[in-house]
């Protein structure tokens, strides 16, 4: 509910959230927990309206985008909006101009094979929903060799985190990184951690640490100023040896507004917001439904990141996630509830050969944070929407082919875009044959559409 804007600043909305009871099997939450949902619903509101008009669906958008100091529909106000920015680089560093005249000409000269190309932006709201969450606690010890153990209570699980600690600590202590090391994450040195999630997991974490950096510093201070030309473990032989406490906790908490259901208050649900953008190229084989990404271009407004090998890998990852939910990831159940895609077999997810042929990824430059940790923005969910670019793109492909057999208006394209329905969307004389189901089920189905 609270993403379903995307980057858009609608004057008017009434947005109503429903719990509804099924007969399937329970979910749980994935990376954008709801928040890539909201923005497809966005996107598919701005495309139907161009397509129903006849607009240019950039030029909606680019009269519709957030700027600095506007209000959300859940009131929130965007202190730092990127999007603008990040919109006009992405278009210029992917050449998506002339790009779009390469592959209208493309179109024009082959008949059952078609291109797409699309521009698709996203905002992210970086927070839990849930205040106590938004704390953390990190355990720092200084031995009298010089190496510093740092414990906190994030879970690396592959996105880097435990790196990033290891820089904000070498950072804050001006140390080198090779005397930091990490404890593995338990309960008995730092308790009552909040999960790993929420994109917020270098921010808690790494200010956690960095104030009990910041306190370790202060306790070397007088050593510092007494030998101003010693070293890191002058400083620290010194204050050991005069009783000082090498030791310490950090605490941090961010912002602290959410959004009260109750009674539909709006509030700072977020303690900021991270902007991309991403045009992906696709070709289509409109007689299998088959589709290639032959290009994608991102870029991502990080602030000033912690590490952009990471990063960018974590936006490439994200995206490739994406990619998979909008255009391959199906569930089909059975009307028992029994569920059909079980196993690599039936549920397909992306594998290295659907990686675009060609991927760009840039971070927006001069963009900065003053809420996260030396200035950086999260980065583990905000790109996953952008792989809703690639469905978008095979829409596109897929109206030149109804164009060229007569056929105009909006067309409903449903996520995830697969093989078959990209096949069933390409109508021609081959699919006029295929019989229609009849309007009332006189049978028992062999799946249901979810």
């Amino acid at each position: 509910m609270v993403h379903i804007d995307n980057v858009y600043n609608f004057a008017n909305a009434d947005i109503v959230g429903r719990l509804c009871k099924t007969n399937t099997a329970s979910n749980t939450a994935f990376r954008g927990f709801g928040g890539p949902q909201g923005m497809f619903a966005a996107e598919t509101i701005i495309k139907h309206v161009a397509e129903e008009f006849g607009f240019n669906v950039n030029e909606i958008r680019e009269k519709n985008f957030y700027k600095t100091g506007d209000c959300t529909h859940f009131g929130m106000h965007l202190r730092q909006c990127n999007i603008g920015r990040c919109w006009q680089e992405c278009r210029q560093t992917s050449n998506y101009d002339q790009r779009l005249e390469t592959v209208e000409q493309f179109n024009k000269t082959n008949m059952y094979r078609k291109r797409g190309i699309y521009l698709t932006p996203t905002k992210f709201g970086i927070g839990f929903g849930f205040k106590a969450l938004n704390q953390a606690g990190a355990l720092v010890h200084i031995y009298t060799d010089g190496s510093v153990l740092v414990s906190h209570g994030g879970m690396e699980m592959g996105q880097g985190l435990h790196t990033k600690i290891l820089q904000i600590a070498a950072r804050c202590l001006d140390i080198d990184i090779s005397l930091v090391h990490i404890q593995d994450t338990s309960s008995d040195k730092v308790p009552n951690s909040s999960p790993t999630a929420a994109s917020v997991g270098s921010d808690i974490n790494g200010l956690a640490v960095q104030d009990a950096c910041n306190t370790l510093l202060s306790r070397l201070q007088p050593y510092k100023m007494a030998n101003p030309k010693g070293q890191w473990k002058d400083w620290v032989v010194a204050a050991y040896m005069d009783r000082v406490s090498l030791s310490t906790t950090g605490f941090a908490i961010i912002h602290s507004e959410v959004i009260d259901f109750m009674d539909g208050k709006g509030a700072e649900a977020f303690g900021y917001c991270v902007y991309g953008v991403a045009c992906s190229e696709v070709e289509v084989d409109c007689l299998t439904g088959d589709h290639h990404v032959l290009r994608t271009d991102i870029v991502m407004d990080i602030g000033d990141s912690l590490n952009p090998a990471i990063d960018i890998g974590q936006i490439e990852g994200a995206f490739v996630q994406g990619y998979g939910l909008f255009t391959m990831e199906e569930l089909k159940m059975r009307p028992d509830g029994t569920r059909l895609t079980r196993g690599p077999g039936n549920y397909k997810i992306p594998s290295a050969d659907d990686t675009p042929r060609q991927f760009n990824v840039s971070l927006l430059k001069g963009s900065s944070n003053p809420v996260g940790i030396f200035s950086s923005k999260a980065v583990g969910e905000p790109p996953l929407f952008l792989g809703c670019s690639v469905l978008f793109a095979i829409r596109e492909a897929i109206r030149d082919y109804r164009l060229q057999n007569g056929l105009q208006g909006y067309f409903r394209l449903d996520s995830p875009a697969t093989a078959e329905r990209i096949r069933l969307a390409c109508e021609d004389k081959i699919m006029a044959k295929v019989a229609k189901l009849p309007e009332k089920e006189s049978f028992t189905p062999w799946t249901v559409e979810l």
